[in-house]
């Protein structure tokens, strides 16, 4: 089926196809608008455009399945209660300190083929054939883009790989995460960047709106979440989750920049077949700046439900790290959670899949220069500097 590029159309394919209509939105015909004017400027033939109209066409099916679903179930009655709540820059850890959280009995992580596959509510319904559809999808994501196991290993874990809060986004029209466009070669901080419109308040109750999604008819259990914008939205995701437990992590901003820089290169290298490395490059210094600069300027950043955890320490001894975490905040630590940490671990060994090389002359710039202009975030959180790999 052939499906146009136009917001009109694509919305009257989807209300079409699922037979609901209500987008619960009268914005989100705008953002699938600027969504798709910037593709259209970046796709060079027919078949890039079709593979866009299709993602979008499948991301609009998914929302209106899932609004329908709040109206058949009564998944408002869902409780999001004492979620753990992980995030931190990109490439500080936040996936390997959610993956030992994970590892609680009393804990639960998001996994992909939900959010990839999420409707019906999985609490009703037979999983099995979504769980196989996202695992094929994450074998030709690793195809394509052989690198991201080398850099993100947890990947291997297929449709099972816990995603980021951001991807809850996709089908809202707020956030185009490479795990949602993937078969569409563009670059989303390729020059100038897409930038979709935020609203926070919204999209947290789009998060929570999911979450009692999922939960529904599940057995009951803490919800352990990571995101790399979080720090970003903090009074947002505080109203949302007034109890729950934050922990945010600290890397030396100059050493992610330069890791984060080089993986999303590899990734968008794999998607769009080249990436123009100094204009991203300069893109992503200029992303980073701002996220450290806020971050550092933020009040709310020593609000007493958030506790600092230093990314040193952490990959130092992470269990003694998690133990510590979960004494100050009054979790139960037992000792089969801690045994369950150091069986992931061993099991789950850093490079497995080959050495994630990444250097700071590669960003093209003073390295010197930009080091101290990330001084700031370092002083406001005590963020050690690592061991520059020029």
């Amino acid at each position: 089926m052939t499906i146009p590029l136009d917001p009109g159309q694509l919305i009257a394919s989807a209300r079409e196809q699922t037979g609901h209509s209500d987008l619960d939105d009268d914005s989100l015909p705008d953002r699938l608008a600027i969504l798709l004017s910037w593709l259209d400027q970046r796709l060079n033939h027919d078949d890039q455009r079709q593979r866009a109209a299709v993602v979008a066409h499948g991301l609009l099916v998914q929302r209106l399945e899932f609004l329908a679903a709040r109206d058949q179930y009564p998944l408002k009655d869902e409780r999001i209660e004492t979620p753990l709540v992980t995030f931190g820059e990109a490439r500080s850890g936040t996936t390997v300190l959610q993956m030992l959280l994970g590892c609680d009995t009393e804990a639960r992580l998001l996994e992909f083929w939900e959010v990839m596959y999420p409707g019906p509510p999985p609490g009703v319904s037979d999983t099995k054939e979504r769980k196989q559809r996202a695992d094929e999808d994450w074998r030709e994501i690793l195809h394509k883009i052989p690198k991201w196991l080398i850099s993100h290993p947890y990947n291997a874990m297929l449709g099972r790989n816990p995603p980021e809060c951001e991807r809850l986004w996709a089908m809202d029209l707020r956030s185009a995460p490479p795990t949602a466009w993937w078969r569409v070669p563009a670059i989303p901080l390729e020059p100038p960047p897409l930038k979709l419109p935020q609203d926070q308040v919204r999209q947290y109750q789009i998060h929570t709106m999911f979450l009692q999604y999922l939960q529904y008819g599940m057995p009951s259990k803490r919800w352990v979440l990571k995101g790399i914008s979080h720090q970003h939205r903090l009074a947002a995701l505080l109203n949302a989750y007034p109890d729950a437990t934050l922990v945010w992590i600290h890397r030396d901003p100059l050493a992610a920049i330069a890791s984060r820089f080089e993986l999303h290169a590899q990734v968008f290298e794999g998607i769009a077949g080249s990436v123009d490395r100094p204009a991203f490059a300069r893109a992503t210094i200029e992303t980073c700046k701002n996220n450290f600069r806020t971050a550092a300027e933020n009040p709310l950043a020593a609000d007493p439900r958030i506790h600092h955890l230093l990314y040193k320490d952490f990959i130092a001894d992470p269990v003694r790290a998690i133990r510590e975490l979960y004494n100050r905040v009054g979790l139960a630590y037992t000792k089969e959670f801690e045994t369950a940490m150091r069986t992931w671990l061993a099991e789950n060994p850093p490079g497995r899949f080959g050495p994630f090389s990444y250097t700071e002359s590669a960003l093209g710039v003073d390295t010197d220069q930009l080091d101290q202009e990330l001084d700031p975030y370092r002083e406001r959180f005590g963020v050690p500097r690592e061991r520059r790999k020029r």
